[in-house]
């Protein structure tokens, strides 16, 4: 068994990735959309910079995604009542209708994942991942020089 914690998580990721790849290519969306159309379905419209802060994304990267969902149907912009100068991002149905799909997918996938776990292990689980995403967010730049 690998021992290295990052080639452990770098493992799962890719598996993961690997794991619904299909199902988010069948739904028309590209690499990194779904959790894009996914969020604005739960959370409403918002800035791009807000789906760039929440997903720790280049705010390009952000754009160009958005301009790519907006040309597949998924997204649609609009003028931000409250700064002109900014744009809302809405999912569309057919935004929504993706989101649906890809969580109901993404919970099978989830099951699978932890299939074997009680609970209790899921549930610690999934709250060690948040502490080790919340350790990289808060030691960002503490070691300048050397570098990650």
């Amino acid at each position: 068994m690998e021992e290295n914690f990052h080639i452990l998580l770098y493992r799962a990721f890719h598996a993961q990735r690997n794991a619904l790849r299909a199902h988010m290519r069948s739904l028309g969306l590209g690499a990194g959309q779904p959790k894009l159309v996914a969020y604005l379905a739960e959370h409403g419209p918002c800035r791009q910079r807000e789906l760039a802060a929440y997903f720790a994304l280049d705010p390009a990267a952000v754009s160009r995604m958005v301009a790519s969902l907006e040309r597949g149907g998924f997204v649609t912009l609009s003028a931000d009542p409250a700064n002109r100068r900014c744009s809302l991002v809405r999912a569309t149905e057919r935004g929504l209708e993706a989101a649906r799909a890809w969580r109901a997918r993404c919970a099978q996938a989830d099951g699978l994942a932890l299939r074997g776990f009680t609970p209790q292990e899921q549930a610690c689980f999934c709250a060690y991942l948040d502490q080790v995403r919340r350790n990289y967010e808060q030691g960002e730049g503490e070691d300048e020089g050397e570098g990650l």
